[in-house]
């Protein structure tokens, strides 16, 4: 037996005769404070030993003698680091004492508390990040952390009552790619920011911006929780979690989801959300019935202050779901968008196309029939469903590139554009132009709204956001025209005009004019008109001068004077949507900084 090392032999643990097996410790070494176990290489018997406890060896030395019992050969023990000791992990006090700790994080140890949650036909905060996260992906960070109430709740208590200070946290990975999930507990402390997990948050929000991972908060919660006694703090204004996590819009996707309540801080949080997922049964407010009754502002419970229903009208919510089940998945597919092109995808059936816009030029349709004929099949996500429905916005795939697609709803104002659609419509061009999506604008709009209640809505100043959001693309963006492209508000929808796209073209239903045709006739030919009385001969001119106008203003006529790129046959169009967005661009970010109209 040679000594691997310059050391002092602490212990012999064989002795002279003895038997020992292949693994079987011989001696203890020690070595700059640190014992070295020197084991058998092999099955053999102990002879002599040089050595005793309490002497120095030098490296090399021969400490003993061992005879393999199949060789009748004496050979040195085989050194520290060649073989690894086979200890059963139950075995290990250490590790006991992390898994018997470990376990009071896990749902399983409170089964009352999740009883009560699925009782009210709800998911636990770990059951969402397993639905959300692919199979055993989850890494979690700050598991062991509780309340910081010491001063007034003993250890036990607190690790049996606060696991993981009521907020999950970690990186786990999404359709294969890591993402960073925090979620509030709501059966821990009703969901509610403490001191420790504003500090898990703020790590994770820091790892997020450093290595540019997605963001996904399940914010169901409270808000601040004044019962955190073990920091000397008056008011705690000093946080940076609502700082870091608003740091965090433009750069990587944020994502929030929310069952249940979500009050206060908690519902901060999800405001800076880049889309906002809540099911029908979830309330959403900046104070929960404590705060708004020690405010003297009234007498209320929970579910009065913003429901989802509320919420969703004013374009708070971007998709409703009617469970946390759809929640997960609405995530799943948002996430999808940020993780490259598709390889393998289904198109619609393109000859539809064609029968979207009715033959009657007066006659309703909805444009999300041209959206499905465009997006590839199942690709579609609808978002802000329930405010601005004069326009549509939705994420989708064309030939598995991820888009941007927005559409003017016919079925709203005649496609006019009103305060809300703008909002609505800027906001969406500010995210694809943050995430670098190109976008597909379809077309039919008689031009903004106007009138004296309009104007009371603030309209110039929330329809110039649409100028000003396209001024500062950086993506490409294309047009297509599907009936109406009158005056400033089709300019607006084509990127402030139809030169500012990579490509505007229209269908053969395409009609042109610097404002709609109808009011074009009246205000143009007034005199025309007057001078004839009521009745059928003013009608049959007025109808006349109404089918030039047309006629002057079609698409074609508007190609022909190249105003337009093209005319195309609305079964080509994604074709053409597909060539043009792999001539599409996506410019890097500029230093010219957007500052919002309204």
């Amino acid at each position: 037996m040679q000594s691997p090392l310059q050391a002092q032999l602490v212990q012999w643990l064989v002795a002279p005769g003895a038997a020992v097996a292949a693994g079987d410790v011989l001696v203890i070494l020690e070595a700059m404070k640190m014992e070295h176990e020197i084991r058998a290489s092999g099955a053999g018997r102990v002879g002599e030993l040089y050595f005793q406890a309490g002497e120095a060896v030098a490296e090399g030395d021969v400490l003993g003698v061992l005879t393999p019992l199949n060789e009748g050969v004496s050979q040195p023990v085989a050194s520290p680091s060649s073989v690894v000791a086979s200890v059963p992990a139950q075995a290990r006090a250490d590790l006991k004492k992390l898994q018997d700790r470990l376990a009071f994080t896990q749902d399983a140890q409170r089964p009352e508390a999740v009883a009560k949650r699925h009782a009210m036909g709800m998911r636990t905060a770990r059951e969402n990040i397993a639905d959300l996260c692919d199979p055993d992906s989850f890494v979690e960070y700050g598991a062991l952390a509780v309340a910081a109430q010491s001063r007034r709740r003993s250890a036990d208590d607190l690790m049996r009552n606060t696991p993981a200070d009521g907020m999950v946290t970690g990186i786990g990975c999404v359709n294969g790619q890591r993402v960073v999930v925090m979620a509030y507990d709501f059966t821990v402390l009703a969901g509610t920011q403490g001191m420790r997990n504003h500090q898990k948050t703020d790590r994770m929000l820091g790892v997020a911006l450093h290595h540019k991972l997605p963001v996904v908060l399940f914010a169901e919660g409270g808000g601040g929780r004044p019962g955190d006694v073990d920091v000397a703090i008056v008011a705690g204004l000093n946080l940076t979690t609502f700082a870091a996590f608003a740091r965090l819009n433009g750069r990587v996707p944020v994502v929030g989801v929310v069952a249940g309540r979500c009050f206060a801080g908690n519902a901060a949080l999800l405001g800076c959300s880049d889309v906002i997922i809540a099911t029908r049964g979830s309330n959403i407010g900046m104070g929960g019935p404590a705060m708004v009754e020690g405010g003297g502002l009234g007498v209320f419970k929970p579910e009065q202050i913003g429901p989802s229903e509320i919420q969703h009208a004013n374009g708070v919510i971007d998709v409703m779901v009617d469970d946390e089940v759809q929640a997960v998945a609405a995530a799943r597919h948002y996430l999808s968008f940020f993780q490259g092109e598709a390889k393998t995808w289904q198109s619609p059936p393109v000859d539809a196309l064609r029968h979207v816009v009715p033959e009657n030029r007066l006659r309703v349709y909805d444009t999300q029939a041209a959206m499905q004929g465009i997006a590839d099949e199942g690709s579609l996500l609808p978002l802000r469903t329930g405010f601005g429905v004069g326009i549509h916005t939705a994420l989708a795939r064309i030939a598995g590139r991820p888009v941007g697609l927005m559409a003017n709803n016919p079925l709203h104002l005649g496609g006019a554009i009103d305060a809300d659609a703008a909002d609505k419509a800027a906001r969406f061009m500010q995210l694809c132009n943050a995430h670098g999506f190109a976008l597909v604008s379809l077309v039919d709009t008689p031009g903004f709204m106007v009138g004296p209640d309009t104007e009371a809505t603030a309209q110039v100043r929330h329809v110039s956001r649409m100028f000003v959001a396209a001024a500062h693309l950086r993506v490409p963006m294309l047009s297509v025209v599907l009936r109406k492209g009158y005056g400033l508000g089709a300019m607006a929808m084509t990127g402030g005009g139809f030169h500012e796209t990579l490509t505007t073209v229209a269908w053969p239903t395409g009609e042109f004019g610097g404002m709609g045709l109808e009011g074009a006739v009246r205000l143009g030919y007034r005199k025309e008109l007057e001078a004839l009385p009521e009745g059928p001969e003013r009608e049959a001119l007025f109808n006349h001068l109404l089918a030039q106008q047309y006629d002057n203003g079609s698409a074609i006529h508007m190609a022909a004077t190249l105003e337009i790129d093209a005319v195309i046959d609305p079964a080509a169009t994604r074709e053409w949507l597909v060539a043009g967005l792999a001539a599409g661009r996506v410019q890097a970010i500029g230093d010219a900084l957007p500052i919002d109209s309204w």
